[in-house]
């Protein structure tokens, strides 16, 4: 049987043990009574992550707008990449995460309408590029449908913990790079979808949203794994984003934050600013109660991207109920509900 390179360090080690405590605490974090607004914002955030990746401009809200039925105006491929990625992971709990027909049928799914032959291998040669330019030229064409049979009769067969087989198959994937285009997309729902051969909480936390936090270390793990011919430090990088995104959502229910936007800032005010989404009101709320927070704090504090942090202060300063007192450093924020 065909074995992908690895190599386990004792760190990697010691994450496994660490994400092991932490999954049972986020189940029980799952059982609670917000359980589905959490599931669903941890849907919105996954596929607004993993779309962001791959260069889609969609911001979190646009995406959640598609998926509660309404119209934006976007470019047609990027809404189709949306509509897409909600019909793909829907068919979450019906995939066979140790299937290769399954991998196939959901790539289909994934690139309907957006590229010749979905569900397909390529018949060309593709490369894996970062905003540095080419980090991985993929293996030729040809070799694609042995390479795939190899690497999935070795996650069939292999004994090792699936921690580590999640994280060897999502790079070796990369590294394959089998499709002509959303393999990106692909690699990490399929890495979520061994993870739930794990625990079934996988299906709900947003491990993309941390990697599309930190791409250029995303990119970096690949490429130093491609000059080692070892997965190692890719298991390394990946095993440290799920563990962070276990302990950044092990805290306060969802809705306390919501919450405490409508008991603090009346109804005629939200009627005042009909455009203010609800991510904006919560960064709103959260500077109000730590106004000496940064764009960072913040976005740690609400499980949002910084960018879009940074995106919902400026409108919210634009319509004159943030403002900004003294320096970047060391000043403070001004809420004003009132005018």
């Amino acid at each position: 049987m065909y074995t992908p390179p690895f190599t386990i360090s004792a760190e990697a080690i010691n994450m496994i043990a660490e994400i092991s405590g932490l999954i049972e605490r986020y189940a029980i974090r799952l059982e609670q009574k917000d359980s589905l607004h959490l599931r669903k914002a941890n849907r919105i955030r996954t596929i607004h992550s993993s779309l962001a990746i791959e260069g889609n401009k969609l911001t979190e809200d646009e995406v959640r707008d598609i998926i509660n039925g309404k119209n934006i105006v976007a470019p047609i491929r990027e809404i189709q990449e949306v509509k897409n990625a909600i019909k793909t992971y829907e068919m979450y709990p019906h995939l066979d995460a140790f299937k290769e027909e399954d991998l196939l049928k959901a790539h289909a799914q994934m690139m309907e309408a957006i590229i010749d032959n979905p569900g397909r291998y390529r018949h060309g040669g593709v490369g894996v590029f970062s905003e540095h330019g080419l980090v991985h030229m993929a293996p030729p064409a040809d070799r694609v449908p042995y390479l795939m049979r190899d690497l999935f009769e070795w996650l069939n067969r292999s004994k090792d913990h699936l921690l580590i087989r999640s994280c060897v198959f999502h790079y070796e994937f990369e590294f394959i790079h089998p499709f002509a285009d959303g393999n990106g997309r692909m690699g990490r729902l399929w890495q979520s979808l061994i993870l739930g051969k794990l625990h079934p909480l996988f299906e709900h936390l947003p491990v993309e949203n941390m990697v599309f936090s930190n791409q250029q270390a995303y990119y970096d793990a690949i490429t130093a794994s491609t000059q080692a011919a070892n997965s190692g430090p890719f298991i390394e990088f990946m095993l440290s984003e799920i563990l962070e995104t276990l302990k950044s959502h092990q805290g306060e229910e969802l809705n306390r934050v919501h919450d405490k936007v409508h008991d603090k800032v009346h109804d005629k005010v939200h009627d005042k600013y009909p455009n203010i989404t609800d991510s904006a009101w919560n960064v709103l709320d959260y500077l109000r109660e730590h106004n000496s927070a940064s764009a960072a704090m913040t976005s740690e504090a609400l499980g949002m991207s910084e960018r879009m942090v940074r995106k919902h202060i400026a409108t919210l300063k634009a319509v004159g109920l943030l403002s900004r007192m003294g320096s970047n450093k060391n000043g403070k924020w001004i809420v004003d509900t009132n005018s």
